[in-house]
């Protein structure tokens, strides 16, 4: 019979008759046949099999020996015997080598006739070490697939014992090299089935013994979590491995990772990582949950160090996946665990600003189910990010208006979100992040940021503050003999680095040292107007302590002249009380260096203010406050500059009023107006921001903060003539405007029912250029201030104007972001105020302005954003309309600059050459930013070197995320016309 088959294979008859022939050849198989034949014909059967030159000869071969086998299981049993089945394995058929498809494909068929024969425990024996022997060959993804078939069908074939264990672990090892070689459609899904095929050899196993699915675990997590080279890396087909693994293990196997000592924290760092990059396997199952429930398991042993440079380093490449529908749900869970625990900085967040307007785009043109879900999510995501990172408005409004189509959830919504998960609620001691660790350029803007220290937002801004306005900077710069001043000479260190270092940013570390307020808790959130007050208080101590000091040593008292902080921020007003029942006025002047301004309550209108709208031409028509007959003067001017503050704080029982200040010995109870301003008033609301037709402005604040207020009920006013609590009628008046006005808005208020402080988040309209009214003193007769009136005789405003209008120009403005007094950010707008609004030209002409040149008039429009380490360009309308668009964005501390400011009395420096030259800084000063420089353009050659070495080892996204390129750009979505690798499959 095997004879006739061969003739019939070798014949020239057609294929229809050689089919027929061989039909009948199988028919004749259940007919007794010689052993010697039967062994001849499965020798026939077999040549064909594996050495037919067609695909008609191999399949004739293949039905021949299985019905054959079938009825002749003695002898088949003889002739596939365990030596020819290793044979097979090890030196393969002929010119078939061992590893081929036909290999496999044959000892299968042959296997389904030997399961129940007597040698079939011998023969799976062997198998089974020839089957370990394979896999720690360590085969490719196609060899792994068909074994895989191979173990399916039979499960005899797996080896068993103690090698089951080795067995897994082998081929773990075995899949780490998997790698497809193609990029089209059909070799990735050729890829991606073998995958899933050989992972499916370690379920079968596992459901055998699940025993060995720890010992298997951990073989996997020491794979994932050793130190290779990026060409070396495990391959991300390891993540079909964990969807086999029971979620009832997770727990245990994250404990037991996670608490064994010998687990060093860059393998921790490393298996994260790799981990993440598995959320870019297709149709893998669970790898989110694993992920997160590994991130729990390390927040738990207080290891939050891992996830944050984990965070950093990953989060833009969890976000890309976003565009896939395939891998969005598992990625999207990930990401939304991550970014809303990350709450030590912005910067994870900020990775991917750039990148969600055109994810959102994405999601919208791709009308599916999993796209709306996606864009519902993420949306409620960046609102609580943004809620969180309050204070970036330049960098949100792309991504606001990218989401304008879609609801923002509700507060209660956001801080429940944010409340969960986070990393710092069970972490108590946390090193210090390292944020900026990547050398970057300079900003185009020229202008230098400065690095957050932990919280110290509130001296940034402050210093950024200081540092624009240019007579203040430019005086601290070129100051003769700064070394007598500790910490005037830490500023102008400072001042000399924002203004030439070659860094994006520096840190003010040794500033921040010098000049915290002692009763600061470092790392805390702190009052950025607070800080401004005491950094300009010690600055003039530390100069008048100095000159004092001098006088002592010399025994020669030199002409009494300001200090240099008295000069650029000390300006003058007066506080006057008239008691109603005797007509008596005692009155104080005092030295301020900020003014700060009440928010008035909404029902209460300004329009019949006794001071006219500043924006206006000011001209007293209306009754001032009437002078006594006795007029009480004592001229204490202090010898520093004093906080000027209107007192909010409520009244808190008849015995204990709080007091404003003392004038001639006399405590003053809260005046009326601030007495309005309590908890319940709406403009102390932080849920209800004023309404548009209720915004409020600076002016009217003005005129509000210099109104007169009664002193009535329990705040009258304990008149000295009288001997008694009577009414009275105060009245704040400036006698002369400071070089720079500084205005603080009184935004925190303290409400009685929660106990606590809260923000008046009313907005208020700041002015390009303000006209502040100022008491002209020059218009009463001499006496009245200052000198003894022995007639005490009132005297009369002289005819025409009581108030001279003072021009001011905005310089910049320090916007608190935030609804709480403890916690937000603040960064700063500002701009350069120099030449034609109070430059050069005010040293010769005390009326008229003279006209810059229109090259300074336009750097003087240009406004900048300066928010930490960012320095951007920015503009007057961003700062107009922040509170607008970020309602949670409120002004809070504002510089002004008066036009036709005065020479400067301070001889430590030449105003010529603060107005004109080049500021010479001193050598030490000027070595320090030199060696500074140099050692910023080497640290950026050795990144430009490191970024070469791993852009060329660089491997980019897994071939089955690639998105085809239209026009020569990636569009970067998926709509009609624009589809990606496997769409046919897995859509």
């Amino acid at each position: 019979m095997d004879r006739i088959l061969e003739a019939v294979m070798v014949s020239s008859h057609s294929k229809a008759v050689k089919h027929n022939m061989i039909l009948q050849v199988i028919e004749s198989a259940p007919h007794p046949l010689a052993r010697t034949q039967c062994l001849a014909m499965f020798e026939v059967c077999t040549k064909l099999f594996f050495l037919g030159d067609s695909k008609f000869k191999k399949d004739v071969g293949k039905e021949v020996l299985e019905a054959y086998a079938h009825h002749h299981p003695l002898e088949f049993e003889e002739f596939f015997n365990t030596r020819f089945a290793l044979d097979l394995l090890q030196e393969g058929y002929g010119p078939i080598m061992k590893r081929s498809d036909e290999i496999f494909e044959y000892i299968q068929v042959a296997l389904q006739y030997m399961v129940d024969r007597p040698s079939s425990m011998e023969l799976f024996h062997t198998l089974q070490i020839e089957v370990l022997r394979i896999i720690c060959e360590r085969p490719g993804p196609k060899l792994c697939a068909m074994l895989s078939k191979l173990l399916n069908l039979y499960p005899q074939c797996i080896p068993g014992g103690n090698l089951q264990s080795v067995f897994c672990q082998q081929l773990i090892q075995s899949i780490r090299k998997f790698h497809c070689e193609g990029e089209e459609n059909d070799e990735i899904l050729e890829f991606v089935e073998q995958v899933t095929k050989t992972s499916g050899m370690l379920q079968c196993v596992w459901r055998m013994n699940m025993a060995i699915i720890l010992p298997s675990l951990k073989e996997l997590f020491i794979v994932i979590s050793s130190p290779e080279e990026e060409n070396n890396a495990p391959s991300n087909a390891l993540a079909s491995v964990v969807q086999y693994v029971p979620l009832e293990l997770m727990d245990a196997v994250v404990r037991n990772i996670t608490n064994d000592k010998n687990v060093s924290d860059a393998q921790i760092l490393t298996a994260i990582s790799r981990m993440l990059d598995w959320l870019s396997w297709p149709l893998v199952k669970n790898i989110d949950k694993w992920i997160i429930s590994l991130m729990k398991g390390v927040v738990a042993v207080k290891r939050v160090h891992i996830l944050m440079k984990v965070t950093l380093k990953k989060t833009e490449q969890v976000f890309s996946n976003l565009f896939y529908p395939i891998v969005r749900e598992g990625a999207l869970s990930v990401l939304s665990y991550i970014l809303l625990s990350y709450e030590q900085s912005p910067e994870a967040f900020h990775k991917l600003l750039h990148q969600i307007p055109q994810l959102i785009s994405s999601l919208s043109q791709e009308d599916s189910d999993s796209g709306r879900a996606c864009l519902a999510e993420i949306s409620e995501l960046i609102h609580c990010l943004i809620f969180r990172f309050s204070g970036f408005p330049d960098l949100y409004e792309p991504v606001l208006e990218a989401l304008k189509d879609f609801p923002s959830p509700h507060e209660n919504r956001i801080k429940q979100l944010l409340s969960q998960n986070t990393w710092t609620s069970v972490q108590t001691e946390l090193p210090e992040p390292v944020c900026y660790t990547q050398i970057t350029t300079r900003s185009d803007t020229g202008k230098t940021g400065l690095v957050n220290l932990g919280n110290t937002c509130y001296m940034n801004s402050i210093i950024q503050a200081l540092y624009m306005a240019s007579d203040f900077r430019y005086a601290v710069m070129t100051l003769k003999q700064c070394s007598r001043f500790p910490l005037m000479m830490k500023l102008q260190q400072l001042f000399g680095f924002l203004e030439h270092s070659q860094r994006p940013f520096i840190s003010p570390n040794k500033f921040l040292t010098a000049s915290c307020p002692p009763w600061f808790n470092v790392g805390s959130q702190q009052d950025c107007s607070e800080y401004l007050k005491y950094l300009l208080d010690k600055l003039h101590e530390e100069e008048k302590t100095l000159r004092h000091a001098s006088f002592t040593q010399s025994g020669v008292q030199k002409s009494e002249s300001k200090t240099l902080i008295e000069q650029m921020f000390g300006g003058k007003m007066v506080t006057r009380i008239r008691c109603l029942c005797c007509q008596n006025v005692s009155w104080k002047e005092e030295v301020f260096t900020d003014l700060s301004l009440a928010l008035p309550p909404h029902d209460i209108s300004l329009s019949k203010s006794f001071i006219i709208d500043p924006s206006q031409t000011v001209v007293e028509n209306t009754e001032p406050l009437h002078v006594a007959s006795t007029l009480k003067q004592q001229s204490q001017v202090p010898s520093s500059p004093r906080r000027i503050r209107k007192t909010l704080t409520d009244t808190t029982s008849k015995h204990e009023s709080p007091t404003f200040g003392n004038i001639d010995g006399v405590h003053l109870k809260t005046t009326d107006k601030s007495a309005k301003m309590d908890s319940s008033s709406p403009g102390s609301s932080q849920e209800q921001p004023s309404l548009p037709h209720s915004l409020r402005s600076i002016p009217d604040l003005i005129n509000f903060f210099l109104s007169p207020e009664m002193l009535t009920g329990e705040n009258q006013y304990h008149c000295q003539k009288c001997c008694a609590l009577t009414d009275a009628e105060k009245v704040v008046e400036l006698t002369e405007g400071p070089p720079y006005l500084i205005l603080t808005l009184l935004r925190f208020s303290f409400d009685l029912g929660t106990m606590r402080r809260r923000k008046i988040l009313d907005n208020v309209s700041i002015p390009l250029v303000l006209k502040l009214p100022v008491w002209d003193v020059s218009s009463r007769e001499p006496g009245t201030f200052g000198t003894d009136n022995k007639h005490h005789k009132a005297i009369p405003p002289a005819d025409g104007c009581a108030y001279v209008s003072l021009t001011y120009d905005l310089c910049s403005v320090v916007v608190h972001s935030g609804i709480s007094s403890e916690s937000g950010h603040y960064y700063c707008y500002a701009r350069e105020c120099t030449g034609g609004v109070g430059g050069p030209e005010a040293i010769h002409s005390d009326r008229e302005e003279v006209k810059a040149p229109s090259s300074q008039k336009s750097a003087e429009r240009q406004w900048f954003l300066f928010n930490d380490t960012r320095v951007s360009y920015s503009s007057f309308e961003s700062v107009s309309n922040v509170t607008t668009y970020f309602p949670k964005d409120t002004a809070y501390v504002m510089f002004f600059r008066k036009r036709l400011l005065p020479v400067i009395e301070n001889e430590s420096f030449s105003t010529a050459e603060k107005m004109y030259g080049e500021m010479a800084l001193n050598k030490e000063l000027s070595e320090s930013i030199s060696k500074d420089n140099l050692l910023y353009a080497q640290e950026r050659e050795r990144e430009e070197r490191r970024r070469a070495a791993l852009s060329a080892t660089e491997t980019g996204p897994p071939v089955w995320l690639k998105r085809h390129k239209r026009s020569g750009a990636d569009c970067g979505c998926l709509s009609s016309g624009c589809r990606w690798h496997l769409s046919h499959f897995f859509l």
